[in-house]
């Protein structure tokens, strides 16, 4: 039963990754930024999964992949880290990281229409109605929570600490911006599973963080990020919380994301890995961060419903 479930748990496992990245960004992001958090994720994940790639093959880097797998691999990695990413956070400048979260919840209906229109997948009845409890679920529990209550997203951090939120017009250009982050998230997972095909999910994640790192590079250059880049390096528990979300953001959070659209359809994928901020909710709880509502407990509840229905 399990062996044939194992695209979906490795979507559950992103999700239970993604929910200690997405704290972990949390608060290296409050410190130092999103820009200079992002780049040192992809900088240490790049090393963590060359140093993985080392061990398992004996070279630093896939050149087994073949160009049809680097270009489109590289192109997801760009898509979905690099705009993806950048359109997210800036999506919580504008508009605040609960109300982007709740847009995020757009992923999945993209990665399952995406993955219709390219990959040819169809999906059933019951999989249409649990991926929209589930959507619906997260939605619920995330709009339930307080305004000012952080609420980061898979593998990404809060709004840059620098920036303005209150010049009008924000909340049209971070509606649209979210929007950007949903499809480049979903976006990525579909042109992934194209690239990937049958090889090594891990060996892929790392064509992909490697070219996220580029874009994010190339980035910052053109800003002329250096000199806080340097500050950033200099706050060690910023560096050292950057470095925990790497290892279970890019790391093994991405690793185990391709994993699972590769055994499963994107769209399925992209609904269960949507679950890390109902995953969140008992953790700041714990934390003493925030408090549940019965509205957020009841969303989590529908979301977990959603969740017992793709594995009925």
């Amino acid at each position: 039963m399990l062996s044939s479930r194992i695209g979906e748990l490795a979507a559950l496992g992103t999700a239970s990754c993604w929910t200690i990245s997405a704290l972990s960004f949390e608060t290296a992001g409050k410190r130092i930024g999103s820009l200079s958090t992002n780049l040192i994720r992809m900088a240490l994940a790049s090393v963590f999964l060359t140093g993985l790639h080392a061990v398992r093959q004996g070279g630093l880097l896939p050149l087994d992949a073949g160009a049809h797998a680097w270009s489109w691999l590289a192109v997801s990695g760009l898509v979905g880290f690099t705009f993806g990413d950048l359109c997210l956070f800036k999506a919580f400048v504008y508009i605040g990281p609960r109300l982007a979260s709740v847009m995020m919840c757009l992923a999945p209906p993209f990665a399952a229409l995406l993955g219709w229109l390219f990959l040819g997948e169809r999906l059933g009845a019951l999989d249409l109605a649990a991926m929209a409890l589930i959507g619906c679920g997260v939605a619920a529990a995330i709009a339930a929570r307080a305004p000012s209550a952080p609420n980061p997203l898979p593998g990404s951090d809060v709004a840059d600490p620098e920036s303005d939120a209150s010049a009008p017009g924000h909340r049209t250009r971070g509606l649209l911006l979210a929007v950007g982050g949903a499809l480049g998230q979903a976006g990525g997972l579909v042109l992934s599973k194209i690239g990937m095909g049958k090889f090594d999910p891990f060996a892929a994640t790392q064509i992909r963080v490697l070219a996220g790192f580029g874009g994010f590079l190339i980035v910052a250059l053109a800003l002329r990020w250096g000199g806080r880049m340097k500050t950033a390096l200099a706050d060690r528990p910023a560096v050292l919380w950057a470095t925990l979300g790497a290892v279970f953001g890019p790391f093994l959070g991405v690793g185990l994301s391709l994993v699972a659209v590769q055994r499963t359809s994107a769209g399925v994928a992209a609904s269960l890995m949507a679950t890390t901020p109902v995953l969140i909710l008992p953790v700041v709880l714990l934390l003493g961060r925030e408090r549940f509502s019965l509205a957020s407990l009841g969303g989590a509840l529908l979301a977990v419903a959603g969740v017992a229905l793709l594995f009925a």
